[in-house]
């Protein structure tokens, strides 16, 4: 299983993204090897904010509701242990202006064992798990 970050998704929608052409190509990769993904309502939320700043609200819109049809994407959803847990994190990576969003995501996949994440975000790699794509 692979967690998907925010990076993932706007690099998958916008064109203009730096990295377009990489998400298209390791998405297409990760169909074609049946990976199982998952992300996180948090990251949901974050990447929903950003593509309708950039992209306009309607088109945020289209993707979220695909996004949230798909049965090829499992949802994470933190609990209040999980937010409390990822404040540990939240105070060690302090000195490195982390996101409470990264935290969230690092707590949920340390809650059901994923160690691969599909970002563009150095953090992840800073807090031991193991990126697919490299910038």
């Amino acid at each position: 299983m692979i967690f998907l970050d925010t990076g993932a998704f706007l690099a998958r929608f916008i064109q203009k993204y730096q990295y377009h052409l990489q998400a298209l190509k390791t998405l297409k990769q990760l169909q074609k090897d049946s990976e199982k993904c998952t992300t996180s309502n948090f990251v949901l939320d974050e990447t929903l904010t950003l593509l309708g700043r950039c992209a306009g609200y309607q088109f945020a819109y289209e993707r979220a509701r695909n996004i949230y049809a798909s049965k090829a994407l499992l949802i994470l959803r933190p609990d209040q242990n999980d937010e409390i847990a990822a404040l540990d994190y939240f105070s060690k990576y302090a000195d490195q202006a982390i996101s409470f969003t990264d935290c969230i995501s690092f707590t949920l996949m340390d809650r059901v064992r994923i160690k691969r994440v599909f970002t563009f975000d150095k953090h992840f790699s800073w807090a031991g798990y193991n990126t697919i794509c490299e910038i």
